[in-house]
């Protein structure tokens, strides 16, 4: 096509005629706009390449920081639950006859109340899809919608966990009196004399007596009702939009 236009070009200023002139001149034009829309294409096309490799870029740290979170959590759920089991098997105590042995009490006692329950997800480069305005090179649009959607699922979580946070508080309260005694506890689970350097008290106090106070026992109830809402209405809905979410990612992942 440049040819076609240099021989016009010729053809005119051999010729001097009028209209060989003109079409050279329309030639002209139509090679400059030519040569800008061959700019812009090539341009749009390097726009377009680097958008999805940063797309690629975001998807494959997406993936990495879900699958993170997924494990975490189920880590998590499986302390829930320990948590969960331990105070169930102290409330059972309370209606047998047979008091239980001091040191089955401790073991269970420090099993069911020594882990905090709180889920801490990677989400480092959501955060900063969030506050970079990086959302806009996820071409996917359910994808997307999940990501955005994830900051008010977490504050759900975080209330619940929160709640059950208060209840766990609320059970420990009684060993911050004259009641009971976590010295106890320690001595029995080895923590006094491991982690802590220390001898065993030589004044050995029972919590058996713990079994018999109804506030203990309203507060231990209300701790594992709580323990098991968080984990079936709370962390296994969390953990499908996780899947969910990893799903979108995946489909999206170009080998």
């Amino acid at each position: 096509m440049f040819r076609f236009f240099r021989n016009i070009r010729k053809q005119s200023l051999s010729g001097s005629r009028l209209g060989k002139y003109l079409l050279y001149a329309v030639g002209e034009v139509l090679l400059i706009v030519l040569g800008v829309l061959i700019a812009l294409g090539i341009d749009n096309w390097n726009q377009d390449r680097l958008s999805r490799e940063k797309e690629q870029f975001y998807l494959s740290g997406l993936q990495t920081e879900f699958e993170s979170s997924r494990r975490k959590l189920e880590n998590l759920i499986e302390v829930n639950r320990v948590n969960s089991e331990g105070a169930k098997i102290i409330a059972g105590f309370i209606t047998q006859e047979i008091p239980p042995d001091e040191s089955r009490l401790s073991e269970l006692l420090f099993q069911a109340f020594s882990n905090e329950i709180a889920f801490n997800p990677n989400t480092s480069l959501l955060n900063e899809l969030i506050n970079s305005g990086g959302f806009k090179e996820i071409s996917n649009a359910e994808l997307r919608k999940h990501l955005t959607a994830w900051d008010a699922f977490m504050q759900t979580i975080r209330r619940q966990e929160a709640a059950l946070s208060d209840q766990r508080e609320r059970v420990l309260e009684i060993f911050q009196s004259d009641a009971a005694s976590i010295r106890t506890i320690f001595d029995d689970v080895g923590i006094t004399s491991g982690e802590m350097g220390l001898a065993k008290s030589p004044d050995h106090m029972s919590n058996l007596k713990i079994l018999k106070s109804r506030a203990f026992e309203n507060n231990l109830l209300l701790f594992i009702t709580t323990g098991m809402t968080t984990e079936t209405v709370h962390y296994q809905p969390l953990l499908a939009e996780i899947d969910l979410i990893l799903g979108l990612v995946r489909k999206e992942i170009k080998e």
